[in-house]
Formats: C-alpha cells, sequence, structure tokens
C-alpha cells in the first residue's frame, strides 16, 4: 500500500505541474457519444493536458423517483452508498473508515449524489494504470456492492432528522419549504425529506431502491481526461461490471408535468426575524426548451446579473430596500421553478415586494432595452470561457449535453447563440414563460 502511495504522490505532482500549461481552448475539444453494449450511454472528451480522469455516471433516480411517503429515499441512498461494501472475489468487506483509508491511499475522489432527476457516482483519479485500475475497481464495488449497515443508517437517519428540525428554526428554511409546495404541489418536485419521511425509510427500502434504478443499461457515464476512447470503453465497463445488465431495459414510468399556477397565492408566515424573507415566482420550464436561451439572457437582465440587474438597481440602488435581490430560473427535465427572492428590514417588506412585483410585470410587458440586451450578452459571452476552463467545469457541461439530449456540438455554438438574439426575441420568451399575475408571493417575517 505504501508504493501506491508513493505513485500518487509523484503523480499528484506531474499533474499540478500541468495546471500551468494546459490548453485553454476547452469548447474545441469534440465529444464523443457512443452506446456500450450492456446499453449504457457513453460521452468522452479527451483532455490530455493533465494525467487525469473525471468520471459522472447518472441514473434516473434521484429525488423525483422518491414515493411521496418516503421522501428523501433517493438521497438517503446517495449517503449510505459509502458506509460499506460487501465481501467478495478475493476482496474483503470495508466500512465507511476503510472505504475512506482506500480512497486516500489511491489519492483519488470518489462521491455519490442525489439531485432532482439524477442519482450520480463521481470518480477523479490519476490515470497511472495501477492507481487508474484500483480506484475503478473500488468505485464498481461501491456503485454495486454497498452493504447499508442498519447501525449506521439509524445513525445517519437520527442525524439528519436533527438536522431538519434545527433548520426549521431559520427563517430562510421556512420559506424556501413553503415556496416549493406552493409552486410544485404535488409534483415529485416538490417533495421535501421530513422526519416523518425519514422514519418510514428502512434498510429494505434503500436495497429495493438500487435494485430497481442501477442497472448498466441505464447508465450514463460522461468522461472527461486523459484516455482515448478504447480506454475509455475498458474504463465503462470495468465500472459498471458488477451491476445487473438487463435486456432488454425496460422503461421507467413516466413523471407528470409540472402543472401551472390558475391563479395567483400569497403566504405570510409570522416568524420573529430581523430580516423578512420574500419569495416570488412560478413554475418555469424544462431545460430542452427551446427558449432556453432568450430566457437566460433575459434572466441576466431581469435579476440574475447581479449588481447590474433591473431588480438591483429598482430595489437596491435606488431605494435601499434590500442588499440583494435576484430571479433565477431552475430547469430541469421537468419545469423546475422562476423564483424573485429578496431579504429585508420586516417594515419594509410590503415595499420591497410591491417594487419587485413592478419591476417584473414592466419588464415582462415591455422586454429589455437595446442597451441592457447588449450588456447582458457581452457579460454572457466574455464569461464563457469560465464555465468552461476545468475537467470539472467541462464534465458538468457534458451531463448537461447528455443529461437534456443537447446537441453535441452545443458548446461550440453558445456564444452564437446567446449573439444572435434579439430584443423582440427575448421580449416574446420572457412574457411565453412568465405570468406576473399568476405568481405565488411567500414572506416569512414581515412586519405586521
Amino acid at each position: 500500500m505504501l508504493a501506491i502511495k508513493n505513485i500518487a504522490v509523484r503523480a499528484l505532482l506531474v499533474s499540478a505541474a500541468a495546471l500551468f500549461v494546459q490548453n485553454p481552448a476547452w469548447a474545441l475539444l469534440p465529444i464523443q457519444h457512443w452506446q456500450e453494449p450492456s446499453g449504457a450511454q457513453v460521452w468522452l472528451v479527451q483532455s490530455p493536458a493533465i494525467p487525469m480522469v473525471d468520471v459522472q455516471i447518472d441514473f434516473d433516480a434521484g429525488s423525483r423517483r422518491d414515493p411521496s411517503e418516503q421522501a428523501g429515499l433517493a438521497q438517503a441512498v446517495a449517503g449510505m452508498a459509502t458506509k460499506g461494501v460487501r465481501a467478495g472475489r478475493g476482496f474483503a468487506a470495508l466500512d465507511e473508515n476503510g472505504l475512506g483509508e482506500a480512497w486516500a491511499d489511491l489519492g483519488a475522489q470518489f462521491d455519490v449524489s442525489a439531485g432532482r432527476d439524477a442519482l450520480s457516482y463521481s470518480l477523479r483519479s490519476l490515470t497511472e494504470p495501477k492507481l487508474l485500475d484500483q480506484a475503478v475497481y473500488l468505485a464498481a464495488r461501491v456503485m454495486a456492492e454497498p452493504t447499508f449497515p442498519p447501525a449506521v443508517w439509524e445513525r445517519e437517519r437520527a442525524r439528519w432528522s436533527a438536522a431538519l428540525k434545527e433548520a426549521d428554526t431559520r427563517p430562510g428554511v421556512v420559506a424556501a419549504k413553503a415556496f416549493a409546495a406552493g409552486v410544485f404541489g404535488s409534483h415529485p418536485y416538490g417533495q421535501q425529506a421530513t422526519p416523518e419521511t425519514l422514519a418510514r425509510i428502512q434498510v429494505q427500502d434503500l436495497q429495493r431502491f438500487q435494485a430497481r434504478y442501477l442497472d448498466a443499461c441505464r447508465a450514463r457515464v460522461h468522461i472527461v481526461g486523459a484516455v482515448e476512447r478504447a480506454q475509455a470503453r475498458l474504463l465503462v465497463a470495468a465500472l459498471l461490471s458488477r451491476l445487473p445488465a438487463s435486456s432488454p431495459c425496460a422503461a421507467l414510468p413516466a413523471v407528470p408535468e409540472v402543472a401551472p399556477l390558475q391563479a395567483a397565492a400569497e403566504r405570510a408566515i409570522p416568524f420573529a426575524s430581523a430580516q423578512a424573507h420574500v419569495l416570488i415566482g412560478q413554475p418555469g420550464f424544462a431545460r430542452k426548451d427551446p427558449d432556453f436561451f432568450a430566457l437566460l439572457v433575459g434572466n441576466h437582465i431581469l435579476g440574475g446579473g447581479g449588481f447590474v440587474s433591473r431588480l438591483t438597481e429598482e430595489v437596491r440602488e435606488k431605494r435601499g430596500l434590500s442588499y440583494s435581490v435576484y430571479s433565477a430560473f431552475a430547469p430541469g427535465l421537468q419545469a423546475g421553478a422562476f423564483t424573485i427572492g429578496l431579504q429585508t428590514r420586516p417594515d419594509q417588506a410590503a415595499q420591497a415586494l410591491q417594487v419587485a412585483r413592478e419591476v417584473l410585470e414592466r419588464f415582462v410587458a415591455e422586454g429589455p432595452t437595446e442597451e441592457e440586451l447588449r450588456a447582458a450578452k457581452d457579460n454572457l459571452v466574455g464569461g464563457f470561457a469560465l464555465r468552461v476552463d476545468s475537467n470539472r467545469k467541462l464534465l458538468a457541461n457534458v451531463v448537461n449535453i447528455a443529461t437534456y439530449g443537447l446537441p453535441l456540438d452545443y458548446l461550440d455554438g453558445w456564444t452564437q447563440r446567446v449573439e444572435a438574439l434579439t430584443v423582440a426575441e427575448v421580449r416574446a420568451a420572457m412574457a411565453r414563460k412568465l405570468q406576473p399575475a399568476r405568481m405565488l408571493t411567500v414572506v416569512v417575517g414581515a412586519q405586521p
């Protein structure tokens, strides 16, 4: 094991030096895509400047797959995946401490997370063959052979439940939960883990969730690093070798679309707080929507561009009602929320809310000015390089392309798509998606 550590240290020094000479032209690198015999879909970007590889394996097993009475199940599976692996094929079982030591010895990083739309396994390793082979083998064991130890789940569930109860003492959390419940209703995007839903999750539920959704035929594998296609195919085969591989691959149940709000609604929640928390919004759009670029630019002008946005100008700069105010879309496989958010003094909440609504209504009705559009384009295009200036950021873009079925040359055409937009297109897109008269407003801690 000491030899492995020495290899890892030497390779890390080499990769650190390479960071200073790597080619920044990420967007010019071609994305290769193919399907493995197992059914797994693979996306590869060869990035040879650093002897390192980043891999993310996604399954359609995010929180939108949680049963409503067991909200938090996908996150529980993610959190427990690294708490131990079974023995097998000449290797001893490993508990969470043993796994941590094994990853440290290899100089590799491994993580499991659950978002709305995917359960994700992420591996970062040096490409030194002896290190990479062992890192891939260990990752395959964690994915396919977690032990989900009952005592550890009891501990983690108690810790998580306590954290949820503590979070409910903070006004921002109370506002966010009320907002999600109001925007999404009964849709899975609105489901939130509670101590009660966690209490209904047993180890057998974790095992059933794993067995139902983790199949090699459903894997989306995204790779960025110093590996060629032949190497990538061997890597994918090894990573998925311990998972079941169904043929044919059974389709998963469809998830319903998010229903639009039918009428305006307001929730004023009393809370003793130094700041009132205000959220305004509605369901927005799914990432596949053809209006994506127009909405990206429109939101940048409205409230996503920081200190140069309209909301900041009207709410903060002109009136001093809030230190920060923002707007954001959060598109996913289904329509994520559109949100305007701000914090203000409790006695100023009504005024801040009125100004934010007026800015939104005027922007939806009139759209941006030519000057605003030019400034937004310059900012977004000028900052594009920062979106793809590392392997990890490039990997995130590849995941985005794969998840939402975007063209493989999506990154190459990004700046041109932004530059081509007109005021009329931005105005029309924002008007199609936003209905200021049918939005939900949540205010926590305002002065009566």
